[in-house]
């Protein structure tokens, strides 16, 4: 036989071993202690005190959005009203306009005296002064 591969090739394969160490391992278990009973109420009344004053600071906001919607209904009111007065006065300047007060006497028969009364015509002979002074 020939020597090729070294002295290994000459060396007997190894098995592998089959038996298994099996370890036994004990864990202890550490028991944690509860909290006692006041530390427990001081975190109950420290989260009870958390959600009261978010829900004062959350009632806050809705009444001042709650304000400030009343506040645009006020001003879009406002501004409507203004409007409304504007076309008003146009309508007082138009409708007390001395020359159309009198066309619209002349055309509901009324007639200006030279003495000072005007005297409407009721369809009778004799017309009735309606203002003396």
């Amino acid at each position: 036989m020939a020597y090729i591969n070294g002295n290994l090739a000459l060396q007997p394969k190894r098995k592998p071993q089959q038996q298994q160490v099996i370890k036994e391992t004990k864990r202890t278990l550490v028991k944690r202690k509860s909290l006692p009973v006041q530390e427990k109420l001081l975190y109950l009344f420290t989260v009870l005190i958390c959600v009261v004053v978010a829900g004062v600071i959350i009632f806050r906001y809705a009444q001042i959005y709650d304000m400030n919607l009343q506040i645009k209904k006020m001003n879009t009111e406002y501004n409507s009203l203004n409007i409304e007065m504007e076309e008003l006065k146009k309508q007082v300047e138009m409708l007390s306009d001395p020359e159309r007060i009198r066309k619209m006497a002349v055309l509901q028969g009324m007639v200006n005296n030279l003495e000072g009364g005007i005297t409407v015509n009721k369809g009778e002979i004799n017309p009735e002064t309606a203002m003396r002074e």
